[in-house]
């Protein structure tokens, strides 16, 4: 047994022992909880193409969903990384809420990488939690407008509200909003179902910032509209191929890259294509990558290279303007474009939260406004 004096001394060890490990203890916990803040905050790392090619040719393909050969040209990039990169490719074409939607439903056995929506449903993948962020090299170049923040959606190619005119059936094609308001009856215009079709909603949208209005407030464009149908200006023929061959539709208001492509196939010496010189809206298709993808690294490389001058120049050459203005298109495809100056009045939705709740009224509003009075 130990002495009062030795159980004393015993006492006062311990407790210098206790106190020394408590301390380092201490010490070794901050250490590491402030290397786990650092890890945190840092960054993640913004790999190149060179960087992601030999991790995308190990995984060997890339699978993507509403992104088909003929629409934008994708077909010359599914090749292009096919060759460069050695990466097979197939697509299942889809509408962008289906493609939202197979992200979430397929989370548990995965079977697409990555996919292509338009914008204002964008937001609704980063809401789901079927995505993931990846910037690329490029990011600098994107304009706000046109990407996510945090990168788990960016805009590959731009989309605006133009006019497209049949030469033979007028005589001077409209190059305004005004134009065709003061046509004097020589032809009418033809939207298709603004009720329910996006692209018939974003012309409205188009004219109403056109005169002032924005995302939030379409008076200007419903009474623009309005006047016009009151004047018989508004053709109640829908949209179509079939339906311009036919001599049916004289001047026509779609997205540019639709404008293009439809006087591809119907003559470019019969149809001119114009952006409306008071003003219109400029959109796009986004890029989203699948948070479950089952080739992430094919998926990232496929974004990246999407956005690189190769990318750009592919769906330049499907008729959809690129988003990175500093890519310098061969002039045999410019050629084919809308000339840029003409873009000068453009303007992008600043929310699309506002945009999202301003459609679910718009059916209403065009039949009680606007269809009444169509003829």
């Amino acid at each position: 047994m130990f002495n009062k004096n030795s159980r004393a001394k015993m006492i006062l060890v311990w407790s210098f022992i206790l106190v020394l490990v408590f301390s380092l203890s201490a010490c070794g916990g901050s250490k590491n909880n402030n290397k786990d803040a650092e890890v945190s905050a840092s960054p993640e790392k913004i790999l190149t193409l060179e960087e992601l090619a030999p991790l995308a040719k190990e995984e060997g393909k890339v699978i993507s969903v509403g992104m088909p050969d003929p629409w934008a040209n994708w077909k010359d990039t599914w090749a292009d990384l096919k060759t460069k990169y050695g990466l097979s490719h197939s697509d299942t074409d889809m509408g962008s809420v289906d493609e939202i939607n197979k992200f979430e439903a397929e989370k548990n056995n995965p079977t697409a990488d990555i996919g292509d929506v338009g914008i204002a449903l964008a937001p609704l993948a980063v809401t789901k939690g079927v995505t993931q962020p990846f910037k690329t090299q490029y990011w600098d170049e994107i304009p706000d407008w046109a990407k996510d923040k945090d990168g788990n959606w960016i805009v590959g190619y731009t989309g605006s509200i133009s006019f497209l005119c049949n030469k033979e059936l007028v005589a001077t094609c409209p190059k305004s909003w005004a134009d065709i308001e003061n046509n004097g009856g020589a032809y009418k215009v033809a939207l298709g179902d603004v009720t329910g079709a996006a692209q018939a909603q974003h012309a409205l949208l188009a004219a109403a910032i056109a005169f002032g209005g924005d995302e939030g407030n379409l008076k200007p464009g419903v009474e623009y509209f309005t006047r016009l149908a009151k004047n018989n200006l508004i053709s109640k023929v829908d949209v179509t191929i079939p339906n311009f061959q036919k001599g049916e539709v004289a001047v026509a208001v779609l997205w540019d890259f639709n404008s293009l492509g439809y006087r591809q196939e119907l003559g470019v010496d019969k149809y001119e294509v114009a952006i409306p010189a008071e003003g219109s809206v400029i959109s796009g298709y986004a890029t989203i990558i699948n948070k479950y993808a089952p080739h992430p690294n094919a998926a990232k490389l496929a974004r990246t290279y999407i956005l690189s001058d190769e990318g750009q120049i592919n769906l330049a050459k499907g008729f959809a303007r690129p988003i990175r203005s500093s890519v310098v298109l061969p002039a045999e495809v410019e050629a084919k474009l809308v000339p840029l100056d003409q873009y000068k009045n453009v303007k992008p939705v600043n929310d699309y939260s506002v945009w999202e709740n301003t459609v679910k009224g718009i059916s209403a509003l065009w039949q009680e406004e606007v269809q009444v009075h169509i003829k």
